[in-house]
């Protein structure tokens, strides 16, 4: 096995022949085998260990155990502990994934604190199986099926290609000590029913089972790679760029057939998963809208409006009378000048003394108005929007300048008469937004 695994690094992880990386070692069979075989190659490497304290002097003991192998292998040992149960609670989420997200955290934080760039985990061919199975029985697109990545930019999995027989028995010819989770017997979690009870059953139907299943799972990969790349055709061609969101014409999507697959392609790295959701807003009314975690996708007229999902900022920016520039939540220069030039539309020029201080940079309100400069008589600043064809993103990121209740300026836009320079002006300021 130790002259596969050379040949499997030399192959597909040359990386990992030329820099270090942590090796996260929990104590069991498969983590202890992966870093014997490291050692035994060679490479450049420590040892990260997580005590999750689930199982009181057991998890101690398994601190213990990989602290002690690591000083054998004369590696650099790195180890840390949590309070799992409470991270469960406070965050409601099942224990495997408390422990997911709290080591992965970890790992992260340990890797930038000592340059380390790759991160390197156990997974091996049975557990890419169990994977696979588990979410076919959740229910799952092309993805869920392709199996656990070999490697991505900064994790590396080179025990994929090798089996639990396999690993075992090089633990065994090599005399490694390793420890049992006794939860890992427990067949109340899904992931060791379908180990223990479904995967010995299917290896029973036939003996090479795994080897097949593995073949069959590299025509899968093989088959969501043009899928991929036909997505990303699609996306070249029918998504556009608009004010720092992306804008994809209705009739565009409603020409893709069969519609429900496309749509789940295209949307899913955003985080929509839920494609009838998606398919509804292309015949809804303008400004209706459906999350995900991460984005927003808003119908806006003929188009959809895809957007990253952003933080909640402040009602009101204040801006102090003696202020030079602010860089939140946009950035400005104040400057007082002799007299006015050119005016583009990211310049302002106001009297000073008509000015009520503070200042503020806010978001526009329903029943907002303001005097557009050159024009008589007031005008709803949403009446501003429409004639502008602003989209809804766009008016939702739209800055006032504001003196008291009354518009200034709608940011990069359009002045308020009430502010202008005059024949009568004393102080002349000059506020231009850095774009």
């Amino acid at each position: 096995m130790l002259a596969e695994f050379k040949e499997h690094i030399r192959t597909r992880f040359p990386e990992l022949l030329s820099e270090r990386f942590l090796l996260a070692c929990s104590g069991g069979v498969d983590s202890v085998v992966l870093a014997h075989l490291c050692y035994r190659a060679e490479l450049d490497f420590a040892i990260g260990h997580c005590n999750f304290q689930l199982r009181g002097p057991e998890s101690d003991a398994d601190e213990k155990f990989v602290r002690n192998f690591t000083l054998e292998l004369s590696k650099l040992f790195f180890s840390t502990s949590f309070e799992t149960n409470d991270y469960v609670k406070f965050n409601k989420v099942s224990v495997q994934i408390a422990a997911r997200e709290l080591r992965y955290r970890w790992f992260r934080e340990l890797m930038q604190e000592n340059d380390i760039k790759i991160l390197v985990t156990a997974h091996q061919a049975d557990d890419n199986l169990e994977t696979f199975l588990i979410n076919l029985s959740r229910g799952t697109g092309i993805d869920g099926l392709t199996g656990i990545p070999e490697k991505t930019e900064t994790l590396a999995r080179p025990l994929l290609p090798f089996t639990r027989s396999q690993i075992l028995s090089y633990a065994k010819i090599e005399n490694l000590m390793w420890r049992e989770d006794r939860s890992n017997s427990d067949t109340k979690y899904l992931r060791n029913k379908i180990r223990h009870e479904l995967v010995p059953k299917l290896k029973e139907l036939h003996p090479t089972f795994l080897k097949n299943f593995k073949n069959t799972q590299q025509f899968i990969s093989g088959t969501s790679q043009l899928a991929e790349l036909y997505i990303d055709q699609i996306k070249e061609r029918i998504f556009g760029s608009k004010d720092g969101a992306i804008q994809i014409h209705v009739n565009a999507l409603l020409k893709l057939r069969p519609l429900e697959p496309h749509l789940f392609a295209l949307f899913r790295e955003y985080g929509f998963t839920e494609w009838k959701d998606v398919k509804s807003l292309l015949t809804a009314m303008s400004g209706k809208e459906v999350r995900s975690k991460t984005h927003r996708l808003l119908k806006d007229r003929d188009f959809l409006l895809l957007a990253e999902i952003q933080e909640e900022s402040p009602k009101a920016y204040p801006i102090l009378q003696d202020a030079k520039e602010i860089h939140a939540p946009i950035h400005l220069k104040i400057t007082q000048v002799s007299r006015v030039k050119e005016t583009p539309k990211n310049v302002l020029y106001v009297a000073k003394e008509t000015l009520k201080y503070p200042l503020t940079l806010r978001k526009w309100q329903k029943g907002d108005y303001f005097y557009p400069l050159g024009m008589k008589g007031r005008k709803k600043v949403s009446k501003f929007f429409k004639d502008e064809k602003m989209d809804t993103l766009s008016k939702e990121r739209q800055w006032l300048l504001c003196s008291g209740d009354a518009v200034i300026w709608i940011v990069g836009k359009r002045a308020d008469e009430r502010f202008k320079v005059n024949g009568d002006t004393q102080n002349i300021l000059k506020i231009e937004l850095d774009i």
